[in-house]
């Protein structure tokens, strides 16, 4: 073979492959960006499919008259309290019981965390960049919100509902106190005299009163139902 022959031949080699390598490297630009391949075949996201496992479960659960009781006792005063809808209350405090269940934690002590945090506002922002029902700040508790979807997440109520029980109950192993952990939720251990920890227990004091009065359980009818989170993680002892 002549050498401007092998020279062409080596040419038409090169620019194959230069090709070949283009379509390779947009294949993979293609499939980050929107989880396909050039050709069309299908790549699930893991962490998308991951976080939809994870999401709060929307099933509704069925009351009994007592708890039904209860939820009602409690979202009529945060209703008043807060002038939210009693409806929306309702559901709040719901989630608040599930998630107390599920990290074993007083949901009285949730729902007096949402009452001094954000009084009741699923919108509620800080200047410190807390956000939500019970003020959670996204960059700190980033890898718990990405269980349920991302960031975004901690404005969906149950998500941060959720999300603030865990991270409570996380302080209150670190720290092995209740007002301890209240205060460090807060950002506060500094705070010698406890001011966060006092006007959190002084409002759940008030909820107790409010659920020690005499209920009247609903007439057993079709049981009310509420949609939160069925799962029990932490095998302690309710405070």
């Amino acid at each position: 073979m002549e050498a401007g022959s092998i020279a062409q031949w080596f040419r038409r080699l090169i620019s194959v492959l230069a090709l070949a390598a283009s379509v390779a490297a947009l294949a993979l630009i293609v499939e980050s960006q929107y989880g396909q391949l050039l050709f069309g075949e299908s790549v699930q996201q893991p962490h998308v499919a991951q976080a939809a496992d994870k999401a709060p479960s929307r099933e509704p659960v069925a009351l009994t008259p007592v708890e039904e009781a209860r939820y009602r006792a409690l979202s009529e005063y945060v209703a008043k309290r807060y002038r939210v809808s009693q409806e929306v209350a309702f559901d709040l405090v719901a989630v608040a019981h599930q998630a107390g269940r599920e990290f074993q934690l007083d949901p009285l002590l949730i729902i007096a965390v949402i009452s001094v945090e954000s009084s009741f506002n699923p919108i509620a922002e800080s200047v410190a960049g807390a956000k939500g029902l019970m003020q959670i700040i996204p960059k700190y508790h980033g890898d718990k919100l990405n269980e349920f979807g991302g960031p975004e997440a901690v404005y969906d109520p149950a998500t941060n509902i959720h999300v603030g029980a865990r991270i409570l109950r996380e302080y209150i192993r670190i720290t092995g106190n209740l007002g301890s952990a209240l205060q460090m939720y807060n950002g506060a251990l500094d705070d010698t005299e406890d001011q966060y920890t006092n006007k959190v227990l002084g409002v759940k004091q008030r909820l107790q009163q409010v659920v020690s009065q005499p209920l009247s359980p609903a007439v057993p009818a079709p049981m009310r139902t509420a949609a939160v989170r069925t799962t029990s993680a932490f095998p302690l002892p309710l405070d």
